[in-house]
């Protein structure tokens, strides 16, 4: 009836003149708040920190997913050294790859003193994890010159994907054989060769 139909046309008044805030967003909806590009940011900090260094010093954390309290206390921990370089985050930030549980865990490792990197872990890449991970932290298969160290940085997390491109992505992997401007090279990843989550058709290679 009209008096309905004028209560029902209120309402949606009300409502397109009120906030987005006040409805929940999907949890796959993508939408960052905060810092993003980090990986790039804080490799240009690693890099011009300890050019020519002789010695490095780094901390390896991973899996910190639902573990919000003791990623804080291992920030805290890390930040309580004084030999500490940088960190590398080796993946699995998230459950889920939830929008909101990146944002959380990349809000507790920016309390880190020093300069930290993170790789996609498995977990990261369910539902739009990849893409709010690219958003939050960059490309998937990176690298970087610690010293006298290049630190090559790997996606293997092959059974989160169709097999149609390669993982790992052996050319990238390629694209560093030969380096003579390093003296060391170490892969970084977040499944190991031979694991269960890894493509084991590459595993030798």
């Amino acid at each position: 009836n009209v008096k309905t139909s004028k209560l029902l046309i209120a309402f949606m008044s009300i409502v397109s003149l009120c906030s987005c805030e006040m409805f929940d967003i999907h949890p796959y909806d993508g939408k960052i708040n905060g810092e993003t590009n980090l990986n790039s940011k804080n490799i240009a900090e690693i890099e011009e920190l300890l050019a020519h260094r002789d010695t490095i010093r780094f901390a390896v954390i991973s899996d910190t997913q639902r573990w919000y309290d003791e990623t804080a206390d291992e920030v805290a921990s890390i930040n309580s050294s004084n030999d500490i370089d940088f960190v590398v985050h080796c993946g699995d930030l998230t459950d889920f790859g939830v929008t909101k549980e990146f944002e959380w865990q990349r809000d507790i490792l920016q309390k880190l003193r020093m300069p930290y990197i993170v790789l996609l872990g498995n977990h990261d890449c369910i539902g739009s994890g990849k893409e709010v991970y690219r958003n939050i932290f960059g490309r998937e298969n990176f690298s970087f010159v610690a010293g006298h160290t290049r630190f090559l940085c790997l996606d293997t997390n092959a059974l989160e994907y169709d097999f149609s491109n390669p993982v790992p992505d052996l050319n990238f992997m390629r694209s560093f054989a030969g380096d003579s401007t390093v003296m060391n090279t170490i892969p970084v990843m977040h499944v190991c060769p031979f694991a269960d989550e890894f493509n084991d058709n590459v595993a030798d290679v």
